[in-house]
């Protein structure tokens, strides 16, 4: 075990995790658990950024822990656990927001997209049209949380989304400064983005990333979707002029994305769909269907298979079951997150 890489990564309990979720992050994870000791978060803290119901929120963590399991996180093989169940996150974190400068949470994106977000639609405990300043200070700085959560267990690799590629890089460099300010103490951890499926878009604008906190239900599939919702989705998605059934990015990005899931749900290379369907245009669909007819109602039946295949896997785990597994996951993460604490804290000269 001890020559083997740590992994670790997380989901927030907030939203709908969809296939995005699963295709672009976790796929990768029951891949590196086989060779590596992984660590899984569920990062609640992380949630809280924005206003969530409590107990809502309660059922969200159980329910995240859940989709771990039944898409084959194995707690035999992986520690699987609640971040606010270990108080050494929060408390690193205040130590590296000393560390990191307004400089470095003013360059992060996702902050301003999320406020934007906010300001066009609102979100829960906010208001349409709601300004930058008035939004929570731990959602501008939920990246130095973020970077205490990979820190903590002395991470070698971080399987995340490419969304999440800039809050890595920032947790890299507060680490390369810390070690610079009180000599070494953090490992620097490497990203590690999934090269196919690594930014699933959504089936209503291909043109931004499938939100499990998406305004229309149409924008993604979440995973607890009924497989005959999922399927009709699907059949909604929108597509792009012409009829070839082609993966390019610039001139078909809506069809390119269909195939990226296509591929990755069927387990099946791209070239190999495109050349299934080559020629397969409107004189082969059914008129009530339109001209990516054959291709969708293929898709549709991929995407209804692998929901009822894995809702059948999450409908067996209790509750409880998921309890006792965060509970005991929280107890062996809490050994490796207290000692990393404990050696950063004698660093700066409280300890």
């Amino acid at each position: 075990m001890f020559n083997k890489k740590t992994v670790f990564s997380g989901v927030q309990p907030s939203g709908n995790l969809h296939i995005g979720n699963y295709l672009g992050a976790i796929a990768q994870w029951v891949e590196m658990q086989e060779k590596n000791q992984c660590i899984f978060c569920v990062v609640d803290y992380h949630a809280i950024t924005v206003k969530q119901d409590p107990e809502i929120l309660k059922k969200k963590i159980i329910e995240v822990a859940k989709i771990y399991l039944a898409l084959g996180i194995d707690p035999k093989k992986s520690i699987i656990f609640q971040q606010s169940s270990i108080s050494a996150h929060t408390e690193l974190a205040w130590i590296l927001n000393c560390v990191a400068r307004i400089s470095d949470l003013n360059k992060m994106t996702q902050f301003k997209d999320k406020v934007n977000c906010i300001a066009r639609e609102g979100a829960l405990g906010h208001k349409a049209g709601e300004k930058e300043e008035n939004v929570s200070v731990g959602l501008f700085d939920y990246p130095v949380l973020m970077a205490s959560d990979i820190l903590l267990y002395n991470t070698d690799a971080v399987p995340v989304g490419d969304d999440q590629s800039q809050h890595v890089e920032l947790c890299r460099e507060l680490a390369r400064r810390f070690n610079s300010q009180f000599g070494e103490t953090f490992k620097i951890p490497e990203l590690r983005i999934k090269k196919e499926g690594a930014r699933i878009m959504g089936l209503d604008d291909p043109a931004k990333k499938m939100s499990k906190s998406a305004q229309s239900e149409y924008n993604y599939i979440a995973l607890t979707d009924k497989p005959e919702l999922a399927a009709k989705k699907i059949m909604k998605a929108v597509t792009d002029s012409g009829s070839e059934i082609k993966y390019d990015l610039k001139n078909k990005p809506a069809i390119a994305n269909l195939l990226t899931i296509y591929s990755l749900l069927a387990d099946q290379p791209i070239k190999k769909l495109e050349d299934k369907y080559k020629g397969r245009g409107p004189a082969f669909a059914e008129a009530s269907v339109g001209k990516y007819g054959d291709f969708k109602k293929d898709l549709a039946e991929v995407v209804k298979q692998f929901l009822t295949d894995f809702q059948a896997k999450y409908n067996k785990i209790s509750d409880k079951e998921v309890r006792k597994i965060l509970d005991e996951g929280a107890k062996k993460a809490r050994i490796i997150a207290e000692e990393t604490l404990e050696r950063a804290k004698k660093k700066i000269g409280v300890n």
